[in-house]
């Protein structure tokens, strides 16, 4: 069985700032354009038996700057969509609803095509995008370019926990992560990685 390698796009300027970024479609900064390079000693040279994108150009751009060939764009990978907290940092939102957490509480519905997500339809579609590459990983490594909380949720999924427990599992950006398997179960193998 082949590892899973998850690559956490470049810095954002909204990253930087704190700010929930899902369906808004920012570039990467001089910075996350540095990040993304940087990753291609630990990304080129490997074959891949699928590699997958979110299709938001940050991870699309990250997936070309790091080297990654044959990249596919997935809807499914696109981050965790948080409705009426897009744009709004977890110090502002405290400011209103101090014990508010989004790994349990979810996020308010936002405007006409944002909806939000709760923890357990981000783990829905984490869920989604493992079925699709369990057929490739019994070939080889698998390679996904995406978020941060979706990451997250997905590594959850993959080591059998509820998706809710994503939130023990800090990512930064520009990092590679490695799932793989000891004796049939899944594992963490490296995480947060940067050359």
């Amino acid at each position: 069985m082949g590892d899973l390698l998850l690559v956490r796009h470049g810095e954002t300027e909204w990253s930087r700032s704190g700010q929930h970024t899902s369906r808004t479609d920012l570039p990467l900064t001089g910075q996350g354009e540095e990040q993304a390079k940087s990753l291609a000693p630990l990304l080129t040279g490997r074959t891949y038996a699928r590699a997958l994108s979110s299709p938001l150009s940050r991870a699309l751009r990250t997936a070309e700057l790091a080297g990654i060939p044959g990249i596919e764009p997935d809807p499914d990978l696109h981050e965790w969509d948080y409705g009426g907290y897009e744009g709004v940092t977890t110090v502002e939102i405290h400011r209103t609803r101090p014990d508010w957490d989004l790994w349990t509480d979810g996020v308010p519905p936002g405007p006409e095509g944002h909806p939000g997500e709760s923890p357990a339809e981000a783990g829905a579609r984490a869920d989604r995008v493992l079925a699709r590459v369990a057929p490739a990983l019994a070939e080889g490594d698998v390679v996904l370019v995406a978020h941060a909380h979706f990451l997250r949720v997905l590594t959850a999924r993959r080591l059998g926990l509820p998706p809710a427990d994503g939130r023990l599992f800090r990512l930064a950006t520009g990092t590679v992560s490695r799932l793989s398997t000891e004796h049939g179960h899944p594992v963490i193998a490296e995480w947060n990685v940067r050359p």
